[in-house]
């Protein structure tokens, strides 16, 4: 169930953004064995000049095609992970996205912190 926040520099199309999160959830599925059904993406546009992402010594050139991903999830191996970092960077970079350009951050959670709506705990409570 992971929760996706897509940090990017203002500018793409409708059609650039809906290939942007398809290819995403497309990732995920495959890696996280993400259900189809379990989409939750949070786009998120800058002003150019506003996301400061340095290459923290590795020698990366950064564009105004940047993608910031920040991925709430549960349960991931670290196997998992890594194969995901790999193919987000393998796919994203077909759509035209330069590997140096992607950022991804995993953030770990539990069962305990995911509501989906009616204030209720769904996976503590055995809807899901």
């Amino acid at each position: 169930m992971p929760l996706v926040r897509i940090d990017i520099v203002e500018g793409r199309t409708e059609q650039e953004l809906s290939l942007l999160t398809d290819t995403i959830q497309q990732v995920l599925i495959e890696t996280f064995d993400t259900p189809v059904l379990d989409r939750y993406q949070i786009i998120h546009e800058h002003k150019p000049g506003t996301i400061k992402a340095l290459d923290t010594g590795l020698g990366y050139e950064r564009t105004d095609k940047i993608v910031v991903l920040q991925i709430t999830q549960q349960g991931r191996s670290t196997q998992q992970k890594q194969a995901m970092y790999a193919s987000m960077s393998r796919n994203l970079e077909k759509i035209g996205i330069p590997p140096t350009d992607l950022i991804i951050s995993v953030v770990e959670n539990k069962k305990e912190d995911w509501s989906f709506g009616l204030g209720r705990a769904q996976f503590l409570e055995g809807d899901l």
